[in-house]
């Protein structure tokens, strides 16, 4: 087994580095969507909640 270190080529290097910081943004904005989608969400599905107990307790359901 010889000593293989430093055989990567700089523009190697750089792919990769552009590619991990392009698979960083991509998650960012997946998570910034996902996160708007929650957040428009979140009171629509307290307001059914509370709707369907409301539908129970008066028997309707």
């Amino acid at each position: 087994m010889g000593d293989r270190r430093g055989e990567l080529d700089v523009e190697t290097l750089l792919k990769i580095v552009l590619g991990l910081i392009a698979v960083l943004l991509v998650i960012e904005v997946l998570e910034a969507i996902v996160g708007t989608i929650v957040g428009l969400l979140g009171p629509v599905i307290a307001l059914a909640i509370a709707v369907l107990i409301v539908l129970w307790l008066l028997d309707r359901l």
